[in-house]
């Protein structure tokens, strides 16, 4: 059993003892014949209960883990106008499952500092190296692709130059902390030719996955303004007249996967998180002089129930003061 105080012993002992002179040396229950003893030493014991609630008594609780992790980790997200292809669960956008897995893996990782790397035409850092999930939750949840009349076709390794440089500054800044690479996206290429390669030096990236969205039957894509509204109007292929239809390529996904030196994952809605993070060595960069890897133990408070034997003496009291004046007038009325 341990006690946490609410006040210092020494002040805790001095009301105490005032409670009980308070109880035992009333004046005017000697002036007006005293009190009775029960009285006296039910008070006594709200004193008491009072006094031990107030060292808040507690048994230790189960072994929580609280390890925080010592990584960064960059999530780079595709936002090419394929991301809104609504082939994910209930037709929804692919992005939804985007925002979701981000927001999973960065619960799997608590205390972790996180970015947002996104590409399309471009590369563009969303959101600089945090521990703020607030942050993260808001860049997450404004996710959205280009515009669709500003779309030229992209390259899915567009965010090479700007992913190795984050990656070479980290290590120069801080080496003890581990470098984590979350690649999102569908592996379409609509840039002409084949994607050149990721060239991140090996050793940059020490955990991550590739995860893929999308399915081999596509989905269509509702276009977007230059204020990243809807239109309504899905996306038309020029060369059909039909709706166009985005394909997720995982063999493309697949070989990104290789060159980054991580795994590949297809995505599914309602899948666990877990594999996508299993493999982060936790016990290698699980601790730091800024975070330290630590047990805390929960505890099972105890005040709580003297607090309800105080308050059954006080109901007792009441009842003890209310049938006493009802005696006292009683007796009045049949006095003469």
């Amino acid at each position: 059993m341990s006690f946490l105080p609410i006040v210092a012993w020494p002040v805790l002992v001095v009301l105490v003892l005032a409670g009980l002179v308070a109880v035992w040396w009333n004046p005017s229950s000697r002036t007006m014949g005293g009190e009775s003893r029960p009285t006296h030493w039910r008070l006594t014991a709200a004193v008491v209960l009072l006094g031990v609630a107030a060292l808040r008594p507690g048994l230790p609780g189960d072994e929580v883990d609280t390890t925080a992790a010592n990584l960064n980790v960059y999530f780079v997200v595709d936002t090419t106008s394929s991301i809104i292809a609504e082939d994910w669960g209930d037709e929804q956008p692919r992005v939804a499952g985007v925002r979701r897995d981000i927001d999973a893996i960065a619960a799997a990782l608590p205390g972790a500092r996180y970015s947002v790397v996104t590409f399309d035409q471009s590369t563009r850092v969303r959101l600089p190296l945090t521990t703020d999930t607030t942050a993260l939750a808001s860049v997450t949840e404004t996710l959205l692709p280009e515009p669709t009349e500003y779309s030229r076709g992209s390259s899915v390794t567009e965010a090479n130059d700007r992913l190795r440089t984050l990656l070479e500054q980290a290590s120069q800044r801080t080496p003890d902390r581990g470098r984590v690479v979350y690649y999102l996206g569908d592996g379409e290429q609509t840039a002409q030719g084949e994607p050149p390669p990721f060239t991140i030096p090996a050793g940059l990236v020490n955990g991550g996955a590739v995860l893929g969205y999308g399915t081999t039957e596509g989905g269509r894509m509702k276009a977007t303004r230059a204020r990243f509204e809807s239109s309504g109007e899905y996306i038309q292929d020029p060369a059909t007249g039909e709706d166009a239809r985005s394909v997720i390529s995982e063999s493309t996904l697949r070989t990104i996967a290789d060159q980054l030196g991580v795994g590949y994952l297809h995505r599914e809605a309602g899948a666990d998180i877990g594999p996508a993070v299993d493999g982060i060595d936790l016990a290698r960069y699980g601790s730091s002089t800024e975070i330290e890897a630590r047990k805390v133990r929960s505890r099972h408070e105890l005040y709580w129930p003297l607090l309800l034997g105080v308050g059954a003496i006080a109901v007792w009291e009441a009842g003890a003061g209310l049938a006493a004046l009802a005696q006292t007038r009683r007796r009045k009325e049949v006095s003469p």
